[in-house]
């Protein structure tokens, strides 16, 4: 567990010494040779920790103690003294001090006395934070009044108060960052860092890099030390999106930091120990990996210690998705200070009979553009909808044998399409069919124009 520590001591042999072990271990450090320095860095920069001298010029150490809990009643000090006279430690330990260690202090013990000192930091930090919150109106109401998404709201809830390992499951544009981004703000980590990155697409090398840094030279390109994505995330939460695609060479790095929170830089010997709540999501079927072994399965149960399944968009209920399309077209207007301000109901009919196969993000998408293209209207009409949502109306059980084969090929393949986000790659692929035979299909239905542009993108 790391954090910033003030490191307060007139001798500058001493504060070199310390602040190299505590910046080597990941710490953010400050320095201050006298009294009044150390007090205004303290006001100014409001570290994790104090190590602090007894034997200072102009005021003693045990008087800039007092000062500096007067100051801030959870300043959290470990006094150092070249002198151990008993008195000394008794005085500092009933001011307030967190410890007392003589001096030349060996750095293990420091180490472990500094490890105790920001457990105690990090319970009050919690206990802190969720008084605060009892208050607070339940920010979990965003995700939704239907069934599924109130249950999914107390299961986040529940979440945001433990530290567990959690996998998110659910297909893509469902709103699993979302709903990492949600457990992080509600948890005692709320004020710390939350990192995310999309495992999808990415080498092996580079992903190493990203998330568990890289030393000087490790690499072709290292030209300087880099701190990994779980450094960065120290005390915070790590988001690892799409941990499905992870290079098999990276899962038994990441099933070690999750067992025991240590790790090494690639190319580096020493071992980082950090403090991350790690999240994970996927829209893969693990398990189906895990028998394929593409996936280990000793990683998979450790992930899978709080799986969360998202449902789909198309199974949230009508007035679930009528909801959230006005949420989003509200959020969308404040930002851009224009376009419309309601939806008419016509087209909120359509937005609820359409299957919805980019979930969430689709709706976000097909609202944007909206208000990009018709700034001025004054509320969202079924004829500024996609053509595959305007087709939605005809496509209910009931008439659905109303229409020609050619409309069924041509709304299958649309909505397909708009599932792999325009890849016309992807979409062959799934269809069953060569990219040639889909773009014939796509000029004969007249879909290509809508589609331009997105070929390139194969991955």
């Amino acid at each position: 567990m790391t954090g910033s520590i003030l490191l307060i001591d007139d001798d500058p042999e001493i504060l070199g010494v310390l602040g190299r072990f505590f910046e080597r271990a990941g710490w953010v450090v400050l320095r201050a040779a006298d009294p009044s320095e150390a007090a205004a860095l303290y006001e100014s920069e409001q570290p994790d920790l104090v190590l602090l001298d007894v034997g200072l010029p102009g005021i003693s150490g045990l008087q800039l103690l007092d000062v500096l809990l007067a100051r801030d009643a959870d300043a959290t000090v470990i006094m150092l003294t070249g002198n151990t006279d008993v008195a000394t430690a008794v005085e500092a330990m009933r001011l307030g001090a967190e410890n007392f260690l003589p001096k030349p202090v060996e750095l293990r013990h420091l180490e472990a006395a500094v490890e105790r000192a920001m457990e105690k930091v990090e319970l009050r930090r919690r206990y802190r934070f969720f008084a605060e919150r009892q208050a607070e109106p339940a920010a979990t109401a965003s995700l939704g009044t239907s069934p599924a998404m109130r249950e999914l709201a107390r299961t986040v809830e529940r979440l945001a108060a433990s530290d567990a390992t959690v996998l998110l499951l659910g297909e893509t544009g469902a709103g699993k960052g979302w709903v990492a981004h949600l457990i992080h703000s509600l948890s005692a980590r709320a004020a710390a860092p939350f990192v995310e990155i999309n495992c999808a697409g990415l080498s092996a090398t580079f992903l190493d890099s990203e998330i568990f840094g890289h030393e000087k030279g490790a690499f072709t390109d290292a030209r300087e030390q880099k701190r990994g994505l779980f450094e960065v995330a120290d005390t915070g939460t790590f988001f690892l999106d799409e941990i499905g695609d992870l290079a098999a060479e990276l899962q038994p790095k990441l099933l070690k930091v999750l067992e025991s929170q240590k790790f090494r830089r690639l190319g580096g010997t020493r071992e980082i120990k950090v403090d991350v709540r790690l999240i994970a999501a996927t829209n893969r079927d693990l398990e189906a990996a895990v028998r394929e072994s593409s996936f280990r399965e000793d990683l998979y149960y450790r992930l899978a210690v709080l799986p969360v399944r998202l449902p789909p968009l198309r199974e949230r209920g009508r007035q679930e998705i009528s909801d959230m399309a006005l949420r989003i077209l509200a959020d969308l207007r404040r930002r851009s200070g224009r376009g419309p301000a309601t939806i008419a109901q016509e087209a909120l009919d359509l937005f609820t009979r359409y299957g919805w196969p980019g979930n969430i993000r689709e709706l976000h998408n097909v609202l944007e553009r909206v208000i990009l293209l018709e700034p001025d209207a004054a509320e969202v009409r079924a004829a500024h909808l996609p053509l595959e949502i305007r087709g939605a109306a005809g496509s209910s059980a009931t008439d659905i044998a109303d229409l020609t084969l050619a409309e069924l090929e041509r709304r299958h393949i649309a909505r397909v399409l708009a599932r792999q986000s325009g890849n016309r790659t992807r979409t062959a692929r799934v269809l069953g069919i060569s990219r040639t035979t889909l773009y014939e299909k796509l000029r004969s239905f007249g879909l290509d124009r809508r589609t331009a542009g997105r070929d390139g993108a194969d991955s």
